[in-house]
């Protein structure tokens, strides 16, 4: 099949690198929620090879995910898993956890879900990073990011900017703390968390 491609991918993959490169050196077995294309899986399994870099998404984007991985043919990039962040979570238990461009096309319940499911597969100690546009104090962060937001409406009502207080209310209620607000590119922003110690995990 002809792989998909999104050219986001390879605008932001280096300035997401460096973070993972900090926030990630000392995990093994990262879970990517909303995979995609698979692109930003064989970037960052290439140039992170410590990692066990699990890609995850509904099932119509499986196969373009599995095409990506394919080609790439690197040792630490098990299959694809099915996973709707509103259905069934896997049985298993990673370290770390990465999301890029995910929240704004979610329907909020859907963010509320992911945050909930979270706690049943993230082990001790681990790390989430999310990538993507927040608002800040209700408020946008450019005009750019506020014609985004209508643009994402035009196309879908459930679809939009989330406000960083309330996705970091839903952390917090799973047990995070925030360990950075990292500002990128192209007014986005990259958000890492932690579980805490003393965190009762599923």
């Amino acid at each position: 099949m002809d792989k998909p491609n999104a050219p986001s991918c390879e605008k932001n993959r280096e300035p997401i690198l460096d973070v993972l490169r900090q926030h990630f050196a000392d995990r093994h077995h990262v879970l990517e929620i909303g995979s995609g294309t698979g692109q930003h899986a064989i970037f960052f399994a290439k140039h992170l090879p410590h990692l066990t870099w699990q890609t995850s998404d509904r099932a119509e984007n499986l196969p373009g995910i599995t095409a990506w991985l394919d080609d790439a043919a690197l040792p630490n990039t098990p299959p694809p898993l099915l996973l709707d962040v509103q259905e069934t979570w896997p049985v298993l238990s990673y370290d770390a956890v990465f999301s890029a461009n995910t929240l704004h096309i979610m329907p909020w319940t859907a963010v509320e879900s992911l945050f909930a499911g979270l706690t049943s597969i993230m082990a001790r100690n681990a790390k989430l990073a999310i990538y993507g546009p927040f608002n800040y104090g209700g408020r946008f962060t450019s005009d750019s990011n506020a014609s985004f937001d209508r643009w994402l409406k035009e196309n879908a009502p459930h679809q939009g900017i989330r406000d960083f207080e309330k996705v970091h209310a839903l952390a917090q209620g799973a047990g995070m703390e925030l360990l950075e607000d990292r500002p990128m590119p192209s007014n986005n922003r990259c958000l890492v968390w932690q579980v805490g110690d003393s965190v009762e995990l599923g």
